[in-house]
């Protein structure tokens, strides 16, 4: 089972949209991981998995390089002190938080308008 979900999260995240969110829920609801643990999985994984989607996308001419810079440098800041927010609360409290997170990103394509190309 858990080899079908991650064919299906590297589908997901390969497309961009963030394979996290499909594997981050199955790990704590379907294998009582702690949110903590699942999320740290899927950080791990991410790695090979977004070194093949970048490679490709690279391949197609389909990234902005000196975009994707000026992104990275203060994401990697960012995801230091979100890394120790995690570890420091409760797996509860970050279970809704997460949760909330999805929330919110689903109302938002459901109800925005996107351009059309």
């Amino acid at each position: 089972m858990l080899y079908i979900i991650s064919i299906f999260s590297g589908f997901i995240g390969g497309m961009g949209i963030g394979g996290g969110t499909i594997l981050i829920p199955i790990l704590v609801f379907f294998f009582n991981f702690e949110q903590q643990i699942a999320q740290s999985i899927n950080l791990l994984s991410f790695i090979p998995l977004s070194i093949v989607a970048i490679l490709v996308h690279i391949k197609n001419k389909s990234i902005d390089l000196k975009l994707s810079l000026f992104i990275i440098i203060p994401g990697l800041i960012g995801s230091l002190f979100g890394s120790l927010l995690a570890v420091s609360l409760s797996s509860t409290y970050l279970k809704k938080i997460f949760g909330l997170f999805l929330f919110i990103m689903g109302l938002y394509q459901i109800f925005c308008k996107t351009k059309e190309n």
